[in-house]
């Protein structure tokens, strides 16, 4: 994949240098990071999962949040960040969706 492809979450943040922006099913618009956490699973011992701020409508600062609850199980931070870092824009857009309809998607393992 090319270094200057923007379609993917970490490719957006390599090429531009700052999260990307979405409009979310409620109008209001959001940002994203990938978050990790450990866990005390000693197969899986980090999860990953995706946080939204929900910004002003102004831009001025952010006003709430939606997580997508935990959508991977993996071994380390580095594989958390990479496979959610590979999930597209389109994909990033349909986890905010839900979570702002308060849908809960399944992890699945690294």
């Amino acid at each position: 994949m090319s270094e200057n492809n923007d379609s993917t979450l970490a490719g957006y943040l390599r090429v531009h240098d700052r999260p990307p922006a979405f409009e979310g099913r409620d109008g209001h618009p959001y940002t994203v990071s990938i978050e990790a956490e450990r866990t005390a699973d000693l197969r899986a011992p980090w999860v990953g999962f995706l946080v939204f701020p929900r910004w002003a409508q102004t831009g001025v600062g952010i006003v709430g949040h939606v997580e997508s609850g935990d959508l991977l199980r993996a071994g380390s931070r580095s594989e958390v960040e990479e496979v959610l870092g590979a999930l597209t824009l389109h994909e990033v857009q349909a986890f905010l969706d839900a979570a702002i309809a308060g849908e809960e998607p399944s992890a699945r393992e690294g």
